[in-house]
């Protein structure tokens, strides 16, 4: 455990440079008294570490310093291959690097790992877009992406859901997002005074991109993986603003999906009137669509509340059955 923790800090101030004891220690997930011991052990061993006390102070490597221990475990070697993402990286025009790259890997693998890790891209293969998602061609994901690399400023056309369709936009581009198949550009507004929030564009929305040379800088403390949790939270919570109340039979439960059969299972419970039906309130998107929804389970649920919502599904019932009378 101890050597493990002893590389992982080498191979933390191997490629971040300078580092705190405060945040060695984070990384680690240890103490910091624990992080003064192991840069003793470090030193102790030969390894060219110091530090330096003070505000601006913390571990480091002499200059030039590099180890070529890597301590790759059969589990990490067969995780580094299962995640090379070949599709992606293609799009990326990264598709002959990660060849290389794989190929470099492994032939620096013992014998033992090697074939383990052939073995895992032999039987596991990832394919990330869902069944029935048709792929989106995004022609200027290269140039997006060379801007998110090199920092720069881009103006685009681009083209979204509301009017006026197409819009120019000027921005300051954050990262890059894979999302189900998709790539999504996290990107701020370039220049402006006060920068509201970043906000989210399709790449394969954008018409066309342009690069102005202008340095393009990440606001502070941003953080990619981050910023797209809580985005990806606020989304679920905006996409079901409204809630119906409704009883289900088992067959229309066993249907529901995602925060719908989250709501079901904390607060269904047996309807009182049908036996062996469930009574729940579910969240909804708006009443249009959870017309469209709840008449699709047929006569396996009923809406019971709101009015307005029974009273739409009652018309589209007549109606059908006048149209098929």
């Amino acid at each position: 455990m101890k050597s493990s923790r002893l590389l992982s800090m080498l191979l933390l101030l191997q490629t971040r440079g300078r580092m705190t004891a405060a945040e060695l220690a984070r990384e680690l997930e240890v103490s910091v008294r624990t992080v003064y011991r192991d840069a003793e052990a470090l030193a102790a061993a030969g390894v060219p570490l110091y530090g330096d006390a003070g505000h601006s102070g913390g571990y480091q490597l002499l200059a030039g310093y590099r180890t070529r221990l890597t301590g790759l475990s059969s589990g990490e070697a067969e995780a580094l291959f299962l995640a090379g993402m070949p599709g992606p990286a293609a799009e990326l025009g990264l598709g002959r690097a990660l060849s290389a790259a794989q190929l470099k890997l492994r032939a620096a693998l013992p014998p033992e790992l090697r074939a383990q890790a052939d073995r895992m891209r032999l039987r596991f293969h990832l394919d990330a877009p869902g069944w029935y998602a048709e792929h989106e061609e995004a022609p200027h994901l290269g140039r997006v992406a060379d801007a998110v690399w090199r920092g720069r400023v881009i103006e685009v056309r681009y083209r979204r859901w509301k009017e006026p369709r197409e819009v120019d936009r000027r921005l300051a581009p954050y990262g890059l997002v894979l999302k189900a198949g998709r790539w999504y550009l996290v990107a701020g507004p370039a220049g402006a005074a006060q920068r509201p929030g970043p906000r989210t564009y399709r790449v394969d929305q954008i018409l066309r991109v342009a690069e102005t040379g202008e340095v393009a800088e990440l606001p502070e403390g941003f953080d990619l993986a981050e910023h797209w949790r809580r985005a990806q939270a606020d989304f679920h919570e905006r996409l079901h603003p409204e809630e119906a109340l409704v009883r289900l039979s088992a067959r229309a439960a066993a249907q529901l999906t995602g925060a719908q059969a989250r709501a079901l299972a904390a607060n269904g419970e047996p309807d009182p009137e049908l036996p062996g039906w469930t009574r729940a309130v579910l969240p909804i998107e708006s009443e249009p669509h959870a017309q469209a929804q709840f008449l699709a389970l047929a006569e396996d649920a009923e809406v019971l509340a709101p009015p307005a919502l029974r009273a739409r599904i009652k018309a589209s019932l007549a109606a059908m059955a006048a149209r098929y009378g």
